[in-house]
């Protein structure tokens, strides 16, 4: 059994390297070593070792409250906070208790890791997880809200959170070292990006910038990111970066009778939608939404992205109406309210025209809120305003 589980690893390690995480060496050697099948217990090894993040715990009306992550990215922040042997890291959100395991394994026996969760259970499973996966001494899981930070073992080398953050909170960047880097996702009006930071003079500059998607962070901290469930059938579900009133009969005669399609002759693949165009709207359009529906997608037969567990699209919503993003053999095509349509469909083409920006050329400035600041585009939170311009 040895033997195979070490197999399935190193499968994993090699699918995560080809989707372009785990470069660096000892990121690399963590995810051989720590083993994950033993942080899923309920689950077979063969399906602990699949590149797929898993649910965990879910609310009474069965939203996913915890879980633990795609391998994939975890490889790809880890990669981005560059831990080093013998530091100390911070990690906001203990999931099931491997992506301490995994840092711990990296920072070695003169490392330490403090794991922080609002959540009692979570923090209670993720104990129980390490006490059977051995050799984790050297990680301290408390119960605690994680906006507050862990002062008593400050100052920290590292920061990671593991939980989508809607601002840069005050007690982290305090408590983080004076040569310390911080990994994030960060909330660009309803998109997220896994940002490192770093300080630069007065303020916080970005070192690097990835696609991701997180659980939103609970508690005192909470963005204003809302959800609005349609259709308790398929789980079609509107997602909104802040509150707005909906008019819920509205939205779906809007979606099952669209008054007009308009072809964008824009055929993109799935990462530049993801990374790109979602990110373009987010930042340029203020109406604009994000759709999601259970496979196989009734209302939404063809949205342009297809997960695991949601087909999703994205959209503009206005009082007048709205217009949603489907595929067409690959082509990205508009339908919708006519004229809301149209302005969607122009944000497409002006997206390929400017050659498809996404994460990779994107620099964020984090200033403290008030800052007067300059760039492609602002975005002001409670404690930082972000200033985000592309290379």
């Amino acid at each position: 059994m040895g033997a195979e589980l070490n197999g399935l690893r190193e499968q994993l390690l090699v699918h995560v390297r080809e989707q372009g995480g785990a470069m660096d060496a000892l990121v690399a050697d963590a995810l051989r070593t720590v083993p994950r099948h033993i942080f899923l217990p309920d689950l077979p090894p063969d399906d602990a070792y699949r590149d797929e993040a898993i649910v965990t715990k879910r609310d009474e009306a069965g939203r996913p409250t915890s879980s633990s992550s795609q391998p994939t990215i975890m490889a790809i922040m880890l990669d981005q906070l560059g831990v080093a042997r013998g530091q100390k890291v911070l990690e906001i959100g203990a999931g099931t208790g491997f992506n301490a395991a995994l840092i711990a394994h990296i920072v070695g026996s003169r490392g330490r890791v403090i794991s922080i969760d609002l959540d009692p259970e979570i923090v209670g499973r993720a104990e129980e997880n390490l006490s059977a996966a051995g050799g984790c001494e050297r990680i301290t899981v408390l119960n605690a809200d994680g906006v507050l930070g862990h002062p008593d073992r400050a100052p920290y080398d590292r920061i990671i959170a593991t939980v989508g953050v809607w601002d840069l909170a005050p007690a982290w960047l305090e408590q983080l070292g004076p040569e310390g880097r911080i990994v994030v996702p960060l909330d660009l009006r309803g998109v997220q990006r896994s940002v490192a930071f770093e300080r630069e003079g007065d303020h916080w500059a970005s070192r690097s910038t990835r696609a991701c998607g997180f659980m939103r962070m609970r508690g005192s901290f909470a963005g204003p990111e809302r959800e609005y469930l349609l259709d308790k059938d398929t789980q079609l579900t509107l997602g909104l970066p802040e509150a707005r009133e909906i008019d819920r009969d509205a939205v779906l005669e809007a979606l099952d009778a669209p008054e007009a399609e308009v072809r964008t002759g824009v055929s993109p693949d799935r990462l530049e939608l993801f990374d790109g165009l979602a990110l373009w709207l987010a930042v340029r359009e203020p109406r604009w939404f994000s759709l999601s529906e259970a496979p196989p997608g009734t209302r939404l037969p063809n949205a342009p992205l297809v997960a695991p567990d949601a087909v999703l699209t994205a959209g503009i919503l206005d009082d007048f109406g709205l217009a949603t993003l489907s595929s067409d053999n690959g082509e990205l095509t508009v339908t919708g309210t006519e004229r809301i349509a149209e302005e969607l469909a122009e944000h497409v083409v002006a997206w390929d025209e400017a050659g498809r920006p996404g994460s990779a050329g994107l620099h964020i400035d984090a200033y403290p809120a008030g800052t007067p600041a300059d760039g492609d585009f602002v975005i002001d939170k409670k404690c930082v305003r972000l200033v985000l311009s592309w290379t």
